[in-house]
């Protein structure tokens, strides 16, 4: 509270700043000639021993390997680096990432970064040493009228321009040379990629080759050239402007040093027993599952236009309808789930038809979104009433099978978006089936038709036999909630309390909730 009057009292006294008149940047897309490249060339060899689809899919469920995934990308790529993200933190994982930019740049690779600015305020310094390089180019997506400073801090000095600056750009992107592209859940922090010392998320990015790379790209384009996007330099201050590139260049390799930390270890295979992306690039193919995708991104202008929580924009639609299209059964992997009026009255036509439909989620003590958390609490007696089974991740279960990765101390929290169907079609990216992904952030998802890969990621399900995982069951008045978990002995255990719920913490949620609406969550 003492935080929040201080804010308060800080957005008294400096009042509301304005954004400047937009100065459109110069146009540019993909670059479509690098066939003859060295990434081409694996792509082409990785493609041919992948036949029966347009594309070609690896699954990359190890966060140090996804992270060392981008890194060789970002190494091996000749002709171009595209790279759209919602939060890149000024941490290691941050600053390894800028470096490989950075890099690649100086060699003469054309690279494009595209951040959604409202985590942007303290990686400025940064953003503007890495656009001091030749062949770098750095846009901010619906900026903040304040630049600098904490997310918290920066929105409240934005509050009279709440509606847009409430509207985000979450979707993650990474292309290298127009030949593979990395898309899932992952921002550049950290936690992301199993780094971080206190908590660290579970999540799946997929890369790719082929067709649906173009169609990436494409996306890429829409954003980068769109009215949403403005120039980094015009969001710097007259003085920052005015300074010499290579001040700024210089500037950028101290804020480098500062933050960096030593490589982290990659582990030579990964929980699918697939090698590094790194290992696989140098032997010249990548060991790709055959199929093709269609991709779904929303229009940038989306954070423009009016709320209509009965209308879900095209990346939620596409995710809808490939839910609504099953026949015999849908797993859904989602951190932030709120299914609403209309999410329960889909589950309810599944089990009508026979569909078997399971939900896997966070649990209060494994969440980042406590708030979420709560909102999703309302859904789940009602969810179980309709013959959903509901799986939430606790994290000691997590810490102890080891399924999902080595997290020490650290605790584990699910962030992966993905959806299977009938163990053939997936859809990853971005979305979160909640309010705030269908009519307020901008997203990215794309759909892969490929029985291959989906029986792949949720055969890691299978593989964890939920031992990772809370199971929900309605208690006996068929109205309280039960979580069932299994000992280390191997017997089932039932708990009727909120596991890892507190006093203080419901009180909390509660005030909490009386001002923040669902969609908004």
């Amino acid at each position: 509270m003492r935080r929040w009057l201080t804010a308060l009292f800080v957005l008294l006294l400096a009042g509301c700043t304005t954004l400047p008149p937009r100065i459109a940047p110069p146009a540019s897309s993909a670059i479509g000639d690098t066939g003859d490249t060295p990434l081409g060339r694996v792509a082409a060899a990785s493609l041919a021993e992948a036949p029966g689809g347009n594309s070609g899919f690896m699954l990359l469920p190890s966060g140090e390997m996804a992270f060392d995934a981008r890194l060789a990308l970002a190494e091996a790529a000749t002709r171009s680096i595209d790279a759209q993200y919602y939060h890149i933190q000024d941490d290691t994982a941050g600053a390894a990432f800028l470096g490989a930019l950075r890099d690649a740049a100086v060699r003469g690779v054309r690279v494009r970064l595209l951040v959604d600015d409202y985590h942007a305020g303290d990686l400025y310094p940064m953003l503007r040493g890495l656009a001091a390089f030749p062949n770098a180019e750095v846009r901010l997506f619906n900026p903040l009228p304040e630049r600098y400073g904490t997310p918290i801090r920066r929105l409240l000095l934005s509050l009279h321009d709440f509606t847009r600056v409430n509207r985000r750009m979450h979707n993650k992107l990474f292309v290298a040379d127009n030949q593979f592209a990395i898309y899932g859940g992952r921002n550049i922090a950290d936690e992301y990629f199993t780094r971080h010392g206190e908590a660290n998320f579970i999540d799946l990015d997929v890369l790719s080759a082929g067709t649906v790379v173009r169609e990436l790209s494409a996306s890429f384009d829409r954003y980068w050239n769109s009215e949403q996007v403005w120039a980094l330099e015009q969001r710097l201050h007259a003085l920052e402007r005015a300074s010499k590139p290579a001040e700024r260049r210089a500037d950028f390799d101290v804020q480098l040093k500062r933050i960096a930390g030593p490589p982290p270890a990659v582990p030579p295979l990964d929980y699918l027993g697939q090698s590094t992306v790194r290992v696989q690039i140098a032997q010249g193919r990548v060991r790709l599952l055959a199929g093709s995708a269609r991709v779904h991104d929303d229009p940038p202008d989306k954070v423009l236009q009016p709320v209509d929580p009965n209308k879900a924009s095209p990346a939620m639609r596409a995710k809808l309808d490939v839910i609504a299209a099953a026949r015999e059964e849908v797993v859904i992997v989602n951190p932030y789930f709120l299914p609403g009026p209309v999410g329960l009255r889909m589950m309810g036509e599944a089990q009508k038809r026979g569909t078997r439909v399971l939900i896997v989620t966070n649990s209060l003590g494994s969440t980042d979104e406590p708030l979420v958390y709560r909102a999703y609490s309302r859904y789940r007696a009602d969810m179980l009433r309709l013959g959903v089974q509901v799986y939430e991740f606790g994290p000691d279960l997590v810490r102890r099978s080891n399924t999902f990765g080595v997290f020490g101390k650290s605790t584990p929290r699910l962030h992966a978006k993905v959806v299977g169907v009938d163990r053939r079609w997936m859809v990853v990216g971005s979305v979160n089936l909640d309010l705030r992904s269908a009519v307020l952030n901008t997203e990215l998802g794309v759909t892969i038709d490929c029985a291959a890969l989906t029986r792949q990621a949720l055969g890691l399900l299978r593989a964890d036999a939920f031992a990772s995982m809370y199971r929900l069951q309605l208690g006996e008045d068929g109205q309280t909630v039960e979580w069932h978990l299994r000992d280390d002995s191997g017997k089932t255990q039932v708990r009727h309390d909120e596991p890892h719920a507190s006093l203080w913490q419901g009180i909390s949620l509660w005030l909490q909730s009386l001002f923040v609406s669902e969609k908004d969550l």
